[in-house]
């Protein structure tokens, strides 16, 4: 039986702290929206108690959300929470998101503190966090570099104070994907009341290995995964939301699904990507524009004879228009056919020979061969059939 994953999306959160990439409540607003209607289970509106214009967007975003869960993040501190329950006044379901550091790391050389006493201010903030009427995620910061049986016990405890969700973050993106899925599966069998929460995930990718992580966090036992759109975040960046749906979607063995609409995933990540003026990089997975283009000769004649001999994603199915064929010095004779017909001519034999070697003169001079220098070249063809 398929296993329904939960996505909490943290673009707004965790994405916005990206330097230069900060959005006003209006913008924080239109993307929500957005993020609705892709189906997107839980956003993360912001961090109440950082600034007015981050409450003010919580506030905002709370009122036009019908069905989506609005998220706050606090710290685990009386004036965060109350701050973050004032402002989710407005939603229809909210959720306050607090914890503290479970590593040995955060622990001495963040809070000054002890084992002991980040545990119990842990459990406090989650008792008191649900005194407000929402739902409560507790986050064990730093938990891919946390002491196992500290963190299960930590866990254990925060479930017991009330936690709905317990969020096990690789805040650092240390962690290798066998070792945090097993780190998952050591809670499922050593927390005992575990199955009255649900466990979410929260990976960075300073080692490149976010999405691989959350995809063996999920394996493992999690139910939710925190991410962004085109992976955007704190230093390197989060999981990426995309990749992590689409992986989801190839691979049907994983016995997990999400409520995404991969067809809305190409529109709302140029949304993102513009409000936030942080372009995507061609080759990203899923949404770069070099994702769905072929410019390498024995690609684009495997790609010309059957698409899915070089595409395990039919474009359109992630709202991408068309794939493409990019002319290069690497492109071959198939290729070239293609486009030129596309131009309306047809050469083959050696018309099509001759009008290849002049193009290989050209390309060797030009990174990519657009549609004019084709037709500078078929105007030098001593002879040329139209198609």
């Amino acid at each position: 039986m398929s296993k329904q994953i939960q996505i909490f999306d943290t673009t707004l959160r965790d994405g916005e702290q990206v330097p230069g990439c900060q959005l006003t409540t209006k913008e924080k607003v239109a993307i929500a929206r957005e993020l609705e209607a892709l189906g997107v289970d839980v956003i993360e509106a912001g961090f109440p108690i950082s600034s007015p214009g981050d409450f003010q967007s919580v506030v905002e975003v709370s009122k036009v959300l019908k069905e989506t869960v609005v998220c706050a993040l606090t710290r685990a501190k009386k004036e965060d929470i109350d701050c973050a329950a004032e402002a989710l006044r407005y939603a229809n379901r909210g959720r306050i998101h607090t914890g503290i550091g479970s590593s040995d790391v955060h622990i001495k050389n963040k809070f000054f503190s002890s084992r002991e006493q980040v545990l119990e201010q842990g459990v406090w903030a989650v008792a008191y966090a649900k005194e407000k009427g929402h739902e409560v995620e507790f986050y064990a910061e730093d938990a891919g570099r946390a002491d196992l049986a500290f963190l299960a016990e930590m866990i254990e405890a925060v479930i017991a104070a009330g936690a709905d969700v317990v969020n096990i973050p690789d805040t650092t993106g240390y962690c290798l994907p066998d070792a945090f899925g097993k780190r998952i599966q050591y809670l499922t069998e050593h927390v005992s009341n575990i199955h009255n929460a649900v466990i979410s995930i929260h990976c960075h990718n300073d080692l490149g290995m976010a999405t691989a992580n959350t995809i063996s966090g999920l394996c493992h036992g999690a139910r939710q995964a925190e991410v962004t759109i085109n992976g955007i975040g704190e230093r390197a960046g989060n999981t990426s939301l995309e990749e992590v749906a689409m992986i989801l979607d190839t691979h049907s063995n994983l016995n997990c699904h999400t409520n995404i609409k991969p067809e809305k995933i190409y529109a709302i990540s140029k949304l993102v990507s513009g409000m936030m003026r942080m372009p995507v990089q061609p080759n990203k997975a899923i949404v770069g524009s070099n994702a769905f283009a072929h410019s390498s000769g024995i690609h684009q004649d495997g790609f010309l004879k059957h698409a899915e001999n070089y595409e395990i994603i039919n474009p359109a199915k992630v709202g991408v228009p068309s794939s493409s064929i990019v002319l290069t010095a690497r492109s071959g004779r198939a290729a070239l056919k293609h486009r030129t017909a596309l131009l309306g001519y047809q050469f083959d034999g050696e018309e099509l020979n001759l009008l290849y070697e002049n193009f290989l003169t050209i390309a060797d001079q030009k990174k990519i061969i657009a549609d004019e220098d084709l037709m500078m070249l078929v105007g030098l063809m001593p002879a040329l059939v139209r198609s």
